[in-house]
């Protein structure tokens, strides 16, 4: 986001404003004290209105703290331009950016952790304003130990060295540098979904500023139909300003990573689904298999990611998959989710071009076995890509994750309608140039068709789009079902009836664009 005035006299040129449909002689001059934008272009209008209003909360382009935020973004593709940045420091700060940014029509984007690997996501945005949350990211535990108070600019390392230190843990996103607010507000994986849902089945309340600006709190009893909505709604609603977790004791824990030869990948299909249908039986277990190709070095090898959230190592559930050899690393150890969650962000490179994609199929060997073989074939005329990396991974969904939600309240993701244990699938690449991008893209639709094809075929479908993983081109919400998109545009209209949500922050994945669900 950036904001903007005239550089020569601090007045806001009235051609802007006309572009965002405002009267620029109703509107205040910018103050003088505030550091001016390099022009003032129509499209800086709105920057130059809420620079008068808290001067030392905007940046503008050429300017370190711009540029620190910019910078900061994982992804190349999401270090976008607006025309200037809010940093709010409170939850009355958002409140007031909000009223001003409808008020004067103009677009925004919403940042929490900047985790997002592509282009308008929702946390930034060209030609625009971004309201970045990075300065409210504070974590508190409450006196009676419950409930973990958490700012919505947290990644998920401030949150679990603030808990490990204290003996206490809540669900999170299994990498450290993921942001707390977009992984929760879009479902959220973790260490501990087996043991008590995805992360949004475990918010106990909310505070967010709707479109009008109006701060409210959001839980089971007040505003429950606004409350399911924001577990899986990501920014369709308006801004969490506080994410209140429940919370459990939890001490150090069984994890790490083991590499293997990819010679080894019927046995690690074999053992992973076995392994998947175990979960309901020791709920303590987790698992990500990776299967990774590296343009640097050519290799292509497996890995998996095991975690047992008790103090116990090489527990019977994980036996069929331990015993696999030869192994070619081995972190096995009992430690924390700071330290299990750092390491597993140490193969996330920053300053390079990322892709995710998804989908959901039934646990089934031979699926996960064609899924497998497609993603390679689709590898082979981009293998001298420069800097790629082409990672395929597998996830247990098992229905267990989904009934521990329904037993919480429920969701909107619309995993109770398949009974059957599935597997979330992701599909991650990185590389280096953007002239390549348009043959990954290519590539990763192509997957998309070709997958698709594969479980239609075998029968082995499930509609769910994880939308924390999606590509741009898919549709997560409307793979919720149709009765949660009814739930979702009801809510929609209830709460932002002007729709503020779905025009002014055009980025992220849109209720109005889902359809109506399939």
């Amino acid at each position: 986001m950036r904001f903007c005035s005239s550089a020569a006299a601090g007045v806001v040129v009235a051609l802007g404003f006309r572009a965002f449909g405002v009267d620029a002689s109703a509107l205040p001059q910018t103050d003088a004290s505030a550091p001016p934008p390099t022009d003032a272009s129509k499209d800086n209008a709105c920057c130059a209105v809420l620079g008068r209003q808290s001067p030392s909360l905007v940046s503008y382009p050429d300017s370190a703290p711009y540029k620190a935020s910019i910078n900061s973004y994982w992804s190349l593709q999401a270090r976008q331009a607006p025309y200037c940045i809010v940093r709010p420091l409170s939850t009355a700060d958002v409140s007031q950016t909000v009223q001003t940014l409808v008020k004067y029509n103009c677009r925004f984007a919403v940042r929490g952790g900047g985790h997002t690997p592509q282009a308008d996501s929702g946390a930034n945005i060209d030609n625009g304003v971004t309201i970045d949350l990075g300065a409210m990211k504070d974590v508190r535990l409450s006196r009676d130990n419950l409930t973990t108070s958490i700012g919505p600019g947290a990644h998920w390392i401030d949150v679990f060295s603030y808990l490990d230190a204290r003996g206490y843990a809540v669900p999170g996103g299994r990498a450290s540098t993921v942001g707390v607010a977009g992984l929760t507000t879009g479902g959220g994986n973790s260490f501990f979904s087996a043991r008590y849902g995805f992360v949004c089945d475990n918010v106990k309340e909310l505070e967010m500023v709707l479109a009008s600006g109006e701060i409210v709190k959001v839980n089971g009893q007040t505003r429950p139909d606004l409350f399911k909505a924001m577990k899986g709604g990501s920014n369709n609603f308006g801004i969490v300003t506080r994410f209140d977790l429940i919370t459990f004791p939890q001490g150090p824990f069984w994890g790490g990573v083991v590499a293997y030869p990819y010679s080894t990948s019927d046995a690690q299909i074999k053992a992973f689904v076995n392994f998947n249908n175990g979960i309901e039986k020791d709920q303590f277990g987790s698992l990500i298999n990776i299967r990774s190709y590296s343009q640097a070095t050519g290799q292509t090898a497996i890995s998996n990611a095991y975690e047992y959230t008790k103090a116990q190592a090489y527990p019977p559930s994980f036996k069929e998959l331990t015993s696999i050899k030869p192994e070619t690393f081995n972190s096995m150890r009992i430690t924390n989710s700071s330290d299990l969650t750092t390491e597993l962000s140490l193969g996330n490179k920053v300053d390079a071009r990322d892709l995710f994609m998804t989908l959901t199929f039934l646990n089934d060997e031979e699926t996960i076995r064609q899924v497998n073989e497609i993603g390679f074939k689709l590898l082979e005329p981009n293998k001298n890509v420069k800097g790629l990396v082409w990672t395929l991974m597998f996830q247990p969904l098992p229905r267990i994750i989904t009934d521990l939600g329904i037993q919480r309240g429920g969701n909107v993701l619309g995993l109770d309608r398949q009974p059957k244990n599935a597997v979330l699938f992701l599909f991650y690449a990185q590389w280096d140039l953007a002239q390549d991008d348009a043959a990954i893209y290519k590539a990763t639709t192509t997957m998309i068709d070709q997958i698709n094809a594969a479980v239609k075929r075998l029968r082995t479908q499930n509609s769910f789009v994880y939308l924390n993983y999606a590509f741009p081109t898919q549709n997560p919400i409307g793979s919720y079902g149709p009765a949660n998109v009814k739930l979702l545009q009801a809510a929609s209209k209830k709460y932002d009836p002007q729709g503020v949500f779905q025009r002014l922050v055009p980025g992220g994945f849109k209720i109005s664009k889902a359809g109506t669900g399939y």
